[in-house]
């Protein structure tokens, strides 16, 4: 079929300028290969077959501002060429790019296309590995690689973590993109705060000890198939202490290629194929797993083509070497 179809968030509410998906979109179209989208809704099951209710769309040009993490594109990005009910199994490779959190939108949808691979099309990232390996918590399985870390919802457990470790990053196990992230110190401000962020102990949080290494760079390393494909620092602004956008190149030491070895047969053996890592200061902070991000911005900030080494890489098993 020649064909790639994504399962997103909808498409209105996907920021063109810096969605990594739409950077795999974008390289996927340059490659040659029909680009088809759905929602999680789109998708039903009969007689065992996954239909999905899919549009093929036709992404507009666009073009990077020089020092921009931003790509500059038409407020409308896409243009839709077809719409039809299709066999998911029928396309070449299928990408699961649904934001997190992993709730029961998220894991219905994994169920269903589980049905896609058993009937032969590679799904990425593998929907089994993905409830497998909470991106949140797989880092707990490498303690040695990780700051002092402590899971849970009990003020006094959390509470004395904090003293334990003077500054602690908290937020909650289910969270992304930097939303309801808190720093909390060993002061008379802990308790309050640590009873905000766990909604008064009844929600789970992960607690790490702060790493003043950030100042020089959180290292976001992106990896394909276990393997280092690029890597590029993000820094936290002035006024916030949360890490933001990329700013340079980021090198690969002894420490990051330890992280990696120590992770990646694990991500081969469940199929995540497209990895995130956040790294401070040679210490693993987290595995982003669910919809790996950050290519899209790397590419229109320093000129790679991540994203376009990902989609060639991923498709070039079943349709051969794309040019």
């Amino acid at each position: 079929m020649n064909a790639v179809l994504f399962v997103t968030d909808p498409l209105g509410g996907l920021r063109a300028d810096v969605d990594a998906s739409i950077g795999l979109m974008s390289a996927t179209q340059d490659l040659g290969l029909e680009v088809w989208c759905c929602e999680p809704s789109d998708l039903a099951v009969a007689d065992g077959n996954v239909l999905v209710h899919a549009r093929r769309i036709r992404l507009r040009p666009r073009h990077c501002a020089a020092g921009d993490h931003r790509w500059v594109v038409d407020p409308i990005w896409w243009d839709e060429a077809d719409r039809t009910v299709v066999d998911a199994a029928r396309f070449d490779l299928v990408h699961l790019r649904i934001d997190p959190p992993v709730d029961q939108r998220y894991l219905h949808t994994t169920y269903l296309l589980d049905l896609v691979e058993a009937a032969g099309t590679r799904v990425v990232n593998r929907p089994e590995g993905v409830r497998a390996m909470h991106e949140k918590l797989i880092a707990l399985r490498f303690p040695e690689l990780c700051p002092p870390t402590y899971v849970g919802a009990g003020l006094s457990g959390l509470r004395d973590f904090v003293a334990r470790v003077g500054t602690a990053v908290v937020k909650p196990v289910d969270g992304f993109a930097g939303l309801d992230v808190w720093l909390i110190g060993d002061d008379h401000a802990a308790t309050a705060l640590l009873e905000s962020a766990t909604h008064g102990g009844r929600r789970q949080v992960i607690a790490q000890q702060y790493l003043p290494a950030v100042e020089h760079g959180n290292k976001r390393l992106f990896l394909l198939d276990g393997d280092i494909v690029g890597a590029v620092l993000r820094r936290p602004s002035a006024d916030d202490f949360r890490i933001g956008p990329p700013v340079a190149v980021a090198g690969i030491d002894d420490a990051d290629q330890a992280i990696v070895a120590a992770l990646r047969p694990h991500l081969r053996r469940h199929g995540l194929a497209i990895a995130g890592l956040d790294v401070i200061g040679g210490r693993l902070i987290e595995v982003n797993v669910t919809c790996p991000g950050g290519m899209h911005k790397t590419d229109a900030l320093l000129g790679t083509q991540l994203s376009r080494a990902m989609v060639r890489k991923l498709t070039e098993s079943t349709l051969g070497v794309l040019t």
